[in-house]
């Protein structure tokens, strides 16, 4: 494989766009067990935050040297002014906007002992239609400084009107990479490139019996949706790409699985950047695969950055 084209990847223009979240993590001791409920007490020693969902793609954008910009909805709280802050902190152009409406920001806290997950609570609120209209009138101007377009859908809301980006993005000429969730996959027709999961593309075709079933399928929907490739990620078994040349599948690479958060904002950010650079389908998935592999080896929702990739 030929080394990382980062000095193209510096000139690339990407807007990541969808489902912001926040995810905050607080790391404890565990020695007892409650009187209170026969659960474990853990007393906190150290509180983190970290970006997640399409701000997690737009951070690992920028750490693969890309210039990017993130669009999407936020709450007028403290965690959406905690993501705006880690925007700046990491390189990303704040496109981000508030619902006027009382939205929350997605907040994901996960609290830890002794390494171990040992609990999370989900605060989650979808955006008011006052809020998708003001980010729809703010997409046009946006995508004509772009090269590329990535669409984070974690089903929070921000992407319900999905269809209508998608084409205001194809008349335009940016190509679109989707990243996506639930069964209704119609909705993305016209993208460049689709990323399901296994589970994901199992909701969209049903179970397969083969590898000869899946290509059948995989490329039966690519073909319904004018993609140009379909891209299935499938953990400890790699990852599967479809395009109009046929099936290239590339094994995943040999590292030792700490925490899967996150790895998919890290496929998804990798091939974005290096198909803005100029690389085909089969050697960006290549790169995606190697940067997967790496990201798997940290704790939470992390990054790989160019220097990683190239070393």
């Amino acid at each position: 494989m030929r080394p990382f084209p980062l000095e193209r990847a510096r000139a690339a223009r990407i807007l990541v766009m969808g489902d912001i979240m926040l995810d905050r993590y607080w790391f404890g001791e565990v020695e007892r067990i409650s009187p209170e409920a026969p659960v474990p007490v853990v007393r906190v020693a150290r509180r983190e935050d970290r970006l997640g969902g399409a701000a997690n793609v737009a951070r690992n954008v920028a750490a693969l040297g890309a210039q990017v910009s993130l669009l999407g909805i936020v709450g007028a709280d403290e965690p959406g002014a905690r993501v705006r802050a880690m925007l700046r902190e990491a390189g990303v152009h704040d496109s981000v906007l508030e619902d006027p409406q009382g939205m929350e920001t997605t907040l994901k806290m996960r609290v830890l002992g002794r390494q171990q997950q040992m609990l999370r609570v989900d605060f989650e609120q979808g955006p008011s239609a006052t809020a998708l209209d003001a980010m729809q009138e703010s997409l046009r101007p946006v995508l004509e400084q772009v090269d590329l377009l990535v669409l984070s859908d974690y089903a929070k809301g921000t992407l319900a009107r999905v269809e209508s980006v998608i084409a205001l993005a194809r008349a335009q000429g940016v190509p679109v990479l989707v990243d996506p969730k639930g069964d209704r996959y119609p909705r993305y027709r016209g993208a460049a490139m689709v990323t399901p999961n296994q589970s994901e593309m199992r909701d969209a075709v049903g179970r397969w019996e083969s590898e000869g079933d899946l290509t059948r399928r995989a490329q039966s929907l690519r073909g319904q949706l004018g993609l140009e490739a379909l891209l299935i990620t499938r953990s400890e078994q790699g990852m599967t790409l479809y395009t109009a040349a046929g099936r290239t599948h590339v094994d995943a690479q040999a590292h030792e699985v700490f925490d899967v958060s996150g790895a998919g904002d890290t496929v998804l950010a990798t091939v974005a950047v290096t198909r803005a650079a100029g690389l085909g389908w089969p050697e960006a998935v290549a790169w995606a695969n190697r940067a997967g592999g790496i990201v798997v080896g940290k704790l939470g929702t992390s990054i790989v950055t160019a220097e990683e990739l190239a070393s």
